[in-house]
């Protein structure tokens, strides 16, 4: 059975991917880190999914939703780098803003839905929205007030969603296609 995460992309990231011109197209690939800066796509599997979110605005969007296929180093990766200022994943230049050149980046090739930043998660959905660790504990999203997202904090992260909640973004995802 297959799990479902969320993970938070930065403004930077999002901003990047729209300089670039990535709106609307299907990242290949994404990355996993050793650093808070890029999280570790720690308990991911292939055939799981990630959830892609951005917050603007107070509001939460899903920016992609992304099946992995794998992890590791491919053909399609590009060269390994001999020196450190060579570029880490030169096959995936175009994606690079998502994390190629952070701390111990790892590759996570994904078939994923379209880079797009419309797709806002509705404030209900915001406060029934819970992940589970682990040992099986559940918690749900903080700062959520009036139906908007006070603060991103308990986003930051990489995480395991509750089979209901992985279900609802897949619902809203879903009704959204283009």
């Amino acid at each position: 059975m297959s799990d479902a995460f969320t993970v938070l992309w930065t403004h930077d990231t999002c901003r990047a991917l729209r300089k670039a011109g990535r709106v609307g197209e299907r990242p290949p690939v994404a990355f996993s880190g050793v650093h808070s800066s890029l999280p570790a796509w720690t308990g991911a599997r292939a055939g799981d999914e990630v959830y892609a979110l951005h917050v603007n605005r107070r509001e939460v969007f899903v920016v992609s939703r992304m099946r992995v296929i794998d992890m590791g180093r491919r053909d399609c990766c590009g060269i390994a780098p001999a020196a450190w200022e060579d570029p880490a994943y030169p096959g995936h230049g175009d994606w690079s803003m998502l994390g190629a050149g952070g701390c111990g980046a790892e590759a996570v090739h994904v078939d994923a839905t379209p880079v797009r930043f419309d797709v806002a998660v509705p404030g209900g959905l915001l406060t029934r929205l819970a992940w589970r660790n682990r040992r099986g504990q559940t918690r749900g999203l903080k700062y959520v007030v009036d139906g908007l997202l006070e603060r991103s904090v308990s986003l930051q992260g990489f995480y395991r969603l509750t089979s209901e909640s992985a279900d609802e973004l897949a619902e809203l995802v879903d009704g959204t296609a283009l």
